[in-house]
């Protein structure tokens, strides 16, 4: 299949003479520079006019279909591809289906190195699966490598049909651009600030103010003996390590329904918002991950050991509260921070896990929400916290 560029064959209806001669003498301009207004189909006057405007690729998607039945298309799907800058997305397509206007989308994770010519081509391929009898692949834009528009039509084209699908692409490279951006922008402060503070980036939240309350189970963790591992191992190795261990801690939060808001040197902040469920909803949540975490870090200290490597041994708290989360720094510097008695009651929980012995640390705030086994260990007294702090672990920590 050749992906092509059809030269414009979209016609101008003429003005009157008279009209474009005095046009000319008022603006100065040559009267055969002057480009008449033009008469557009239904699909590339959208383009034009309203395109930019759709929030997202699925949207756009859908719009652009529905508008090229309009112009009388037989299509029995579309597919747009955009290039995705993200620490593991390579691309994202979106896949429409004319028949039910549903969208999904799949993602190709090539930043792996393991995508081959069947991810790379995965709207080309799911396009042939609807049995249409031609697919046609357009790129938007000057750029090779620029978005893919594709198109199964349930039968052959006429040359004017065909022309058409071109053209939609040529006009939809503006939009597509905007939106590509939009989506490059969202992605990157995800990437970096967690999609809790990226957006209130995006919301426009750009100075310091009171920000938000937050009820939530939250999640503390860090590795222990870090400052020793890092004096007695090159750089590099202590880098791949902290990795290791935020994949595994941050994977499991993620998986389990939790936000990572801050990564604190070997540390991390994380929570699992109550929002509309029960608080013990949440706390089981916050369990599950951590135990998800545990084993996860189990298998990596076995890799590590067949490797020569030390273990990298760890501590977890766990803490039922509510914490302030906003924007803190200078007029011009700014940055995401959690504030509030809960933040600091985590933070010396698991400050205790080494002085206990255990690994995992729970607070009586989540063991009264949740009907996990959990095992006591008392009240103990958290440094800079006035009342003490009844302590439950894990049975199998």
């Amino acid at each position: 299949m050749v992906r092509s560029k059809a030269p414009s064959l979209i016609k101008a209806h003429s003005w009157p003479r008279a009209y474009l001669g005095n046009y000319a003498m008022m603006t100065g301009l040559r009267r055969d520079r002057i480009v008449p207004r033009m008469k557009l189909p239904i699909t590339l006057a959208w383009l034009l006019d309203e395109a930019s405007t759709a929030d997202s690729a699925d949207h756009f998607l859908a719009a652009l279909g529905a508008r090229l039945i309009a112009d009388d298309l037989p299509l029995a799907g579309g597919a747009l591809t955009l290039a995705a800058p993200h620490p593991m997305i390579a691309r994202r397509t979106w896949l429409w289906r004319a028949e039910t206007g549903v969208v999904i989308e799949a993602l190709g994770f090539e930043a792996f190195g393991s995508a081959g010519p069947e991810q790379r081509d995965v709207g080309r391929d799911w396009l042939t699966g609807l049995g249409g009898a031609v697919v046609q692949e357009d790129v938007a834009g000057p750029a090779s490598d620029g978005p893919v528009l594709g198109w199964s039509v349930s039968r052959p084209l006429t040359e004017q049909q065909s022309a058409l699908l071109h053209q939609a692409a040529r006009f939809a490279a503006a939009p597509l651009a905007a939106l590509a951006t939009r989506l490059t922008l969202a992605a990157l402060l995800e990437a970096y600030l967690g999609r809790r503070s990226a957006a209130q980036v995006l919301a426009g939240r750009l100075r310091r103010q009171t920000g938000e309350t937050i009820r939530a189970v939250l999640l503390f963790g860090d590795l222990r003996d870090f400052t020793a591992l890092s004096e007695t191992m090159p750089p590099e190795a202590v880098v791949t390590a902290l990795d290791a261990w935020f994949d595994r801690i941050a994977g499991a939060v993620h998986a389990f329904g939790g936000e990572v808001l801050k990564f604190i040197g070997d540390g991390m902040l994380a929570i699992f918002p109550i929002g509309d469920r029960s608080p013990s909803a949440a706390c089981d949540a916050a369990l599950s991950a951590v135990g998800a975490a545990r084993a996860g870090m189990t298998h990596l200290d076995q890799a590590r050991e067949r490797q020569g490597l030390p273990p990298l041994p760890f501590g977890v708290a766990l803490h039922l509260g509510e914490m302030l989360w906003g924007n803190i720094g200078t007029a011009d510097r700014l940055d995401f921070t959690a504030i509030g008695p809960a933040v600091n009651l985590v933070s010396r929980l698991e400050g205790l896990c080494r002085p206990l012995g255990r690994s995992v640390l729970i607070s009586g705030a989540v063991a009264a929400e949740t009907n996990t086994r959990l095992i006591p260990l008392g009240e103990h007294d958290l440094r800079g916290i006035a009342t003490p702090c009844a302590v439950f672990t894990l049975p199998e920590d």
